[in-house]
């Protein structure tokens, strides 16, 4: 461990060099100074040197950057058209001495997490050395019961400093974490439990949002019945309750506060797993993507400190649930591994008032502001007073995640949010790239932000859009499939347990490209537009969900043969599910009843966001000959755009159409006089 530590203090001169480009508030004022090999070029020559040689470019960075126990000798080893990913190999780290150690070692109190609990006014920090000792004792009570290094761990926890302590503790261990949004269902829990094999689980007996306390621990006893796997649930409290413990059960703090705070770290390869998360895909089974440790760790440190123009000392406020990946990437890694002061916000956007992202800013002296357009659409909707009343004159960079910002959306967080002053940065990124790969920033001193547009790809990045054909479309003013076509650090290396899925999802629908699912418009000046997805998985509230998914869950009522979801446009969750259910004829005579168990079924094997908004029983699904539901015309009957259907000639029996037309006019009168 000693050489460690002297690696680490050498390390941690490069670190700070490496953070201190100081950047005012202008749009991109100063150029970056990455590493000491790429100092003084302007970003135009970093971009351009980051995907004509990226060999050069990552390896100096990471280099520098990264606190390595032992030197990387090959920066990259990648083919795109057999999904090889591979960096810094060679190399070995700890991600957990990164973000914590190095810090320590420089600035001991310097605040890491302040913990803005759901009442305001109550928040708590805590100092990088507390969280250190904290990680180590946590890690040290996992050692004891027997987590092994690769293992997989269940965190199910809310937003908490304990959290962020767990997933560093199975990085410090060399365990892989797999954090489950506290939302989900004890079925879907349960799914991804089995799936990852894990054989411990880390949770709160329950959690607290917006005023109310909800259980965890039973959600997750539930779930484990199904899991033989599991050996330990280690139960950490968020309350004074108390909930049942059963003999699986181990209470956290208490056997914490009787282990040391010295835990000495891992070193791990480059490419051994750090995490895995689960995302949606347009099959119904949710895939566990697999980030490793050094890439991912870069991509999201460098990511953080260029695309939100952090400098040291920021308050960086990242509102995103640690549950998916921009909490993993932007509440957890990317800052600390800068050494930033990040904010873990329990709460909701309107709990107890309209005002609290805003009052929030105002005490916590917030810089950086980085929320879902879902959220700035509902807070739109009040009146300004509950933004103008409270000062946000901390505010430097304001950003936006999880689906494309409209274009109202983005005047009322720039104008009266920011005031105007502030630019806003509208990223583009998933659960599977790891980071931010398009956004306004970085850019060259005084380049333009276009309202609503992610813009510019980030180092490394190289866009392309394809036709259906599979070519490459070249051009500018030009709309196709958005693929990336060349390997980053950052992204996802497999998906686990099944490789031929990352392939046949990401690499196969056009050849030697990254196929992200979303369709994209590059404008006239070269810069990118996301229009949405392209396959069956809409974006609710900012949250991927295949179709497929909800359809599984209908699929499973005995009265229900066939069903098909499809997304609406909503003004606030931007995309919200639209369900059509054909029933049995024994079951015709009860609909309402049944939808109201469909209801419920999705809310147990999903989570309540999962629900359908409008449930429309029809007699039949309108299907090609071959057996293929034509969801395009299901869209347009949703939508209420009848009057040009396009081509039905492929439908096996075309008067279905007419049929669900009628139904949903029916539906639509009753829905009225309700």
């Amino acid at each position: 461990q000693s050489s460690c530590d002297s690696c680490v203090v050498l390390i941690s001169r490069c670190h700070a060099r490496s953070l201190s480009s100081s950047s005012s508030s202008s749009i991109g004022a100063a150029q970056p100074v990455l590493s000491s090999h790429l100092a003084g070029k302007t970003y135009s020559d970093l971009y351009e040197l980051s995907v004509k040689d990226p060999e050069t470019f990552w390896g100096s960075i990471a280099k520098e950057r990264l606190a390595w126990t032992k030197p990387f000798d090959q920066v990259t080893d990648c083919d795109l058209s057999s999904g090889k990913i591979n960096w810094f190999l060679g190399g070995q780290l700890n991600v957990s001495v990164n973000c914590l150690d190095v810090h320590v070692a420089k600035d001991p109190d310097r605040v890491a997490l302040i913990w803005e609990k759901d009442e305001p006014g109550t928040e708590e920090r805590i100092t990088y050395r507390e969280l250190l000792e904290m990680t180590c004792r946590l890690a040290n009570t996992l050692k004891s019961y027997g987590v092994q290094r690769g293992e997989r761990v269940a965190i199910y926890m809310p937003v908490s400093p304990m959290a962020v302590a767990a997933m560093m503790a199975c990085a410090r261990i060399g365990a892989v974490h797999t954090v489950v949004f506290a939302g989900f269902s004890s079925e879907a829990l349960a799914g991804r439990i089995q799936d990852a094999q894990c054989k411990f689980v880390i949770t709160c007996n329950q959690g607290v949002r917006g005023g109310r306390i909800f259980d965890l621990k039973s959600t997750v006893d539930k779930a484990v019945k199904s899991c033989p796997s599991i050996r330990h649930v280690f139960v950490a409290k968020r309350t004074n309750n108390s909930v049942p413990m059963g003999k699986l059960d181990i209470s956290l703090e208490e056997v914490m506060a009787g282990q040391s705070s010295v835990c000495a770290p891992e070193p791990m390869d480059s490419e051994e797993m750090l995490f895995m998360l689960y995302t949606s895909g347009s099959t119904g089974k949710p895939k566990g993507i697999v980030h490793t440790q050094a890439g991912y760790l870069l991509y999201a440190s460098l990511t953080h400190q260029y695309v939100f123009d952090y400098t040291p000392g920021d308050v960086f406020g990242c509102v995103a649930d640690i549950g998916w990946i921009t909490g993993h990437s932007y509440v957890v890694y990317g800052p600390l591994c800068n050494g930033a002061t990040s904010v873990l916000f329990e709460s909701t956007p309107v709990y107890p008032n309209p005002g609290r992202y805003w009052e929030t800013v105002q005490r916590l002296r917030i810089n950086q502001f980085y929320g879902a357009p879902t959220a700035i659409r509902l807070l739109l909707k009040y009146e300004e007073n509950w933004v103008k009343k409270y000062d946000r004159s901390s505010l430097k960079t304001l950003a936006s995640v999880g689906e494309p910002i409209n274009h109202e959306a983005w005047e009322w967080f720039h104008n009266v949010v920011g005031d105007g002053r502030c630019p806003l940065v509208d990223t583009w990124w998933q659960t599977e790239t790891g980071g931010v790969c398009i956004a306004p920033l970085p850019a060259e001193p005084g380049a333009e932000i276009r309202p609503a547009m992610a813009m510019r790809p980030f180092f490394g990045i190289q866009p392309a859009l394809l036709g259906e054909k599979g070519q490459i479309i070249t051009g500018n003013d030009v709309s196709g499939a958005l693929c990336i076509s060349q390997p980053w650090p950052g992204m996802a290396r497999t998906i686990f347990g099944d490789h031929q899925r990352f392939m046949d999802a990401y690499f196969k629908p056009y050849q030697g490209q990254y196929f992200t699912g979303d369709g994209a418009y590059r404008t006239e000046d070269g810069y990118y537009q996301i229009t949405g997805r392209m396959d069956d998985v809409i974006n609710i509230s900012g949250h991927r969900l295949g179709t497929a998914e909800i359809e599984d869950a209908l699929d499973e009522h005995p009265d229900v043969p066939e069903t098909a979801v499809i997304g609406i446009p909503h003004e606030i969750k931007g995309e919200v599910p639209f369900a059509f259910v054909v029933l049995k004829e024994s079951a015709s005579e009860n609909q309402q009843a049944v939808v109201e168990e469909l209801r419920h079924l999705v809310a147990t094997k999903i989570a309540k966001y999962a629900v359908p908004d409008n449930f429309l029983v029809v007699k039949r699904l309108p299907k090609t000959r071959s057996g293929k539901i034509m969801r395009r015309i299901l869209r347009k009957v949703a939508m209420q755009d009848t009057s040009n259907l396009g081509d039905v000639s492929t439908l096996d029996d075309p008067s279905v159409v007419s049929e669900i037309i009628e139904a949903h006019k029916h539906y639509r009168s009753h829905a009225a006089k309700k």
